[in-house]
């Protein structure tokens, strides 16, 4: 078994920036009243960073006060945004390709049944359902419900957000499914059993929490979780790691590894591959470093990696992928590479070590996968992806292109079952193209794989076209962009353009189909732009590395001169150029509102960070400090602040119109960040409105209709303040 090659947390990130309407693919807690940073009337640098936050009152996410502050600032915005024929058209679209039947149900092998989660309008919590792959084959295949969500969540009295199940492997049988309440990161963890489709009788269960859970066996699991003071590091996460026996109460569960309390969190897995059978402990020390061991006969081996290094393993085989060069054995291989060894020979102290992908200057790792006798990369070249399958036989690694990937958008390969077979799934689009799934093998990489399944086009392409541009950064570095729009523009800059950006985590924002973006935007004749700006992975590790801490600064350069550029190419115009961004996108967000307000015409900000002053205190915060800084180490907050969007907002100066949106069960990013930032803006008088979906967490959506309704508040406000 493969494990994931990024902690859950990272994984979590990423999931959060693929939810956005974007083309690309990347329950709040009551938290103590704290002074913090100033509050300026000028830009940053001009008062005392002692004086007390004005604002601190909104961080009661449950205060009474404060969701009547909430209540009023949603009905302001429906008010403005919301109401008419054209709102409830645009929302009626975006629902309806939501809830679409002709969506392709991605399904994943469990056993001899292949499993798909299954919302739309008659099931808006889901149906995990299973069927066979014959009858997947088909237009309609015959599908068996295993749960309703919706029904499960009303005879509960839960809204249940479905959070995935975990099989206990190559059994197959029973799981552990995962259920969140509104759609936050933490959730509750029962024992379901796939034959008698139902939950286990005294089986295993877990309190609500940020757990990380993993079957050792039929009869353990190795369980980290919220066990009272002291079980949780400062990011919230689990500390420790216990063997939980079957039928024994957690309590008495014993402890096998423990973490440090400044640490970001620790975990234990197992590999389950028959042959292969080996326990793991992971101690995640920051967002970019961590400890690995091998658990064998009741004694830790650490793998001997650097900390910045991500490990794996897959059946014989150690994969490790480097963020920065390191030598062994006098050979130096280079950051963003990914190197293959033996694994027993390599606990052995053996370091041959082969290099399975070499990085460029344009070229970049985005994922590897395992099948049964081969190894599958994915990467990026110069932003566009393509897939490789590698093959040891007599000593050596060969390699063959996969057939299929297309020249413009992505493909996401994932194995069918990397234990028993070499099939594998093979999901490919591009802006202009809709998804089609199709299965393959990897014994023959260069056959083009059997069609299965299509998306049907959402919305009208005749006359639209992708490009790929660049443009020039402060300090002369190339900065790639996609561009999605008219083939054809007037040359006077009048086209209203949005321009999406990230830029954080080493989340690469990759061109493939969007049909929301495409039905409230593209179909009006708007352009859409991907920015791929330092910080993001589009090029590896450097390309990351290059935007942290005090450098952060380069990914608002990079964005800036993209917008700059489209200008310059008279695409649009600053009137009609609109900028999205969620989560650290809305950190981009909020600084492209401080730093260029002359820019940009409006600016929709979703679930974002704006009080760097006060991140690492709150939720997850103190996780990402290994991206932004520790702002309460005075040299680090120096610059820290000047990032630091809440910090910036002057009195007397001008600014785009925003839409700042969050959820008040986002238990990753406070809502405090949104909530101050829109209490600072109409303190100034400057134009902002505000919405707060009660459910949805970092995701900002619990369901298709929530989703819909949110898309549609953003693009409604985008169209009314681009199209003057």
């Amino acid at each position: 078994m493969t494990p994931a090659r990024a902690p859950l947390f990272l994984l979590l990130l990423i999931v959060a920036s693929m939810n956005s309407p974007a083309f690309g693919t990347p329950s709040a807690d009551h938290l103590p009243v704290q002074a913090a940073g100033a509050i300026p009337d000028q830009a940053a640098g001009t008062a005392s960073d002692q004086a007390v936050d004005p604002h601190l009152w909104l961080e009661d996410v449950m205060g009474e006060k404060q969701l009547e502050w909430v209540r009023e600032r949603n009905a302001e915005s429906r008010k403005s945004l919301a109401e008419g024929e054209a709102f409830a058209a645009l929302e009626s679209r975006l629902l309806s390709i939501l809830d679409s039947k002709e969506r392709i149900p991605l399904v994943s092998r469990i056993g001899d049944h292949f499993y798909n989660l299954w919302r739309d309008a008659a099931n808006p919590k889901g149906l995990w359902r299973r069927t066979t792959l014959d009858s997947y084959r088909t237009p309609e295949p015959a599908w068996e419900t295993v749960i309703d969500v919706d029904a499960l969540a009303k005879s509960e009295g839960e809204n249940w957000v479905w959070h995935g199940a975990t099989i206990l492997e190559p059994e197959d049988r029973t799981c552990l499914v995962s259920l969140s309440r509104g759609g936050a990161d933490a959730d509750v963890v029962r024992e379901f059993d796939l034959e008698q489709k139902a939950f286990v009788d005294g089986g295993f269960a877990l309190p609500e929490a940020k757990s990380r859970v993993a079957w050792r066996n039929r009869g353990s699991l190795f369980v980290a979780t919220d066990m009272g003071p002291g079980s949780l590091t400062a990011s919230g996460y689990p500390r420790t790691v216990r063997e939980w026996a079957r039928g024994a109460p957690l309590a008495d569960a014993e402890t096998i590894f423990e973490g440090r309390a400044d640490d970001m969190s620790v975990g234990g897995f197992s590999d389950l591959t028959p042959g292969f059978e080996r326990d793991f402990l992971v101690r995640q020390i920051t967002f970019w470093t961590n400890e690995m061991f091998l658990r064998r006969d009741g004694r830790l081996i650490k793998i001997d990696k650097p900390d910045d290094a991500s490990a794996s393993v897959h059946r014989e085989w150690l994969l490790i992928e480097l963020r920065t060069p390191w030598t062994v054995d006098g050979t130096t291989f280079p950051a963003g590479a990914l190197l293959v060894a033996t694994f027993e020979d390599f606990l052995k102290g053996e370091r041959a070590l082969h290099m399975l992908f070499e990085p460029t200057e344009r070229t970049s790792l985005a994922a590897w996968a395992g099948t049964r006798n081969h190894l599958v990369l994915t990467t990026l070249d110069n932003v566009r992806s393509r897939i490789d399958v590698l093959t040891h036989r007599d000593g050596t690694w060969s390699r063959a292109a996969l057939a299929g990937v297309p020249e413009f958008g992505t493909a996401t390969i994932t194995p069918v079952d990397e234990i028993e077979s070499d099939d594998y799934w093979l999901v490919t689009s591009s802006p202009l193209e809709p998804s089609t799934l199709a299965l393959g093998s990897a014994t023959a990489p260069g056959t083009a794989p059997e069609k299965l399944k299509q998306t049907p086009a959402f919305f009208a392409t005749k006359g639209l076209r992708v490009t790929q541009h660049e443009a020039v950064s402060k300090d002369r570095t190339r900065i790639p962009y996609f561009q999605i729009g008219p083939a054809t523009l007037p040359t006077d800059g009048s086209t209203p353009t949005l321009l999406y950006g990230y830029g954080g985590f080493e989340i690469p924002l990759v061109p493939g189909y969007s049909p929301l973006s495409g039905a409230a935007w593209l179909e009006q004749g708007h352009v859409f732009v991907i920015a791929n700006i330092r910080g993001g992975g589009e090029f590896g590790p450097r390309w990351h590395q290059a935007a942290l801490k005090e450098k952060r600064p380069r990914a608002y350069e990079d964005f800036i001169a993209i917008a700059e550029d489209l200008v310059a190419r008279k695409v649009t115009s600053p009137a009609h150029l609109g900028i999205m961004g969620g989560s650290n996108g809305g950190l981009l967000m909020g600084n492209m509102h401080s730093l260029r307000p002359d820019l940009f015409g409006a600016i929709v900000c979703q679930v974002p960070l704006l009080d760097m002053r006060r991140f690492n205190k709150q939720l997850a915060g103190a996780s990402w400090m290994g991206e932004y800084g520790d702002p309460d180490k005075p040299e680090e907050w120096a610059f820290i602040r000047g990032f630091s969007p809440y910090h910036n907002v002057a009195r007397d100066r001008g600014y785009p119109p925003m839409l700042i949106t969050t959820s008040t069960r986002d238990d990753r990013v406070h809502p405090g960040h949104a909530r101050k930032m829109t209490a600072r803006l109409l303190e100034c008088e400057k134009p902002v409105l505000y919405y707060e979906n009660i459910e949805g967490g970092h995701g900002g959506a619990a369901d298709n209709r929530q989703k819909a309704f949110m898309e549609a508040l953003g693009y409604t406000f985008l169209d009314r303040e681009l199209t003057r």
